[in-house]
């Protein structure tokens, strides 16, 4: 016998051994070939049946998830609301600008044009004693040219004496210094002595305002005085300041207020 003779009959046997053992073990006959995992395709995969049955269903986008409520906080009833809290050092309409402290809008006079002329009086008997003492002080103290005379008239607390129509930090002498031309506050001195001679007017009579005003051109309009009247503004300022007021149409150098019980309300300068 040749050898693919041979060979032919080797695999007969091998496969006559397979079919008896088959047949005595209660194996099928014929066995079909295993798949990989890879080959096997997916809708050939058995479906779970009954209870093992699992339902797929799409997750909820994140962006759809709701979001809680913003916590807001209730105030309570004796806790102040935003409408009615005021800003450290912020003036309510209660305390806005009191009388007779910084800030007090009596040192900004707001001529009418065409309102009356207000009298110009040159006559210190006409003025309350009250009046009359305060203004003869300050005159005797810029006499002396020590503006340290002034700090007893000027005052403290509420009743002190208004030197900035913006208010004032620190000390209100050394403010006054800081004014004056020279480093002794003579110039200051002199020009609060002037202002003092001129005329004055009596404004807001028999009213919580009212005033006994130096010079007189605080109260009236530029363009009304006369020749003699603005020489005597001359003597208090120059007539390059004098064109500068025309501008503003008010005169707007250094005034001096006192009340009518006698207290020093203000000496400024400015518009």
């Amino acid at each position: 016998m040749n050898a693919a003779g041979s060979g032919h009959e080797r695999r007969a046997s091998r496969w006559l051994l397979l079919a008896f053992a088959a047949i005595a073990f209660g194996l099928p006959a014929f066995a079909t070939p295993a798949w990989s995992l890879s080959e096997i395709k997916r809708e050939q995969a058995p479906a779970p049946k009954g209870e093992e049955a699992v339902e797929q269903e799409p997750l909820p986008p994140v962006d759809g998830v709701p979001l809680p409520d913003p916590i807001q906080n209730t105030p309570r009833a004796d806790e102040p609301t935003p409408d009615d809290q005021t800003e450290p050092g912020e003036a309510t309409p209660d305390n806005a600008n009191p009388e007779g402290t910084p800030g007090d809008n009596s040192a900004r006079h707001t001529v009418d044009p065409g309102a009356p002329l207000p009298e110009v009086v040159y006559d210190l008997q006409k003025l309350p004693e009250p009046v009359r003492r305060m203004r003869q002080l300050i005159v005797d103290a810029a006499q002396k040219g020590d503006i340290e005379a002034l700090r007893p008239l000027i005052g403290s607390g509420e009743s002190i004496t208004q030197l900035s129509l913006g208010g004032l930090e620190g000390d209100p002498v050394e403010f006054l210094r800081e004014l004056s031309g020279d480093k002794e506050g003579q110039e200051i001195l002199a020009i609060l002595e002037e202002v003092l001679n001129a005329g004055y007017v009596h404004l807001d009579a028999g009213t919580p305002n009212e005033l006994y005003v130096w010079p007189y051109f605080f109260a009236i309009p530029l363009d009304k005085l006369d020749a003699r009247q603005r020489v005597e503004l001359f003597k208090i300022v120059t007539a390059g300041d004098y064109e500068d007021m025309k501008t503003y149409g008010a005169y707007i150098f250094y005034r001096v207020g006192i009340t009518p019980d006698g207290r020093w309300s203000f000496f400024v300068a400015g518009d």
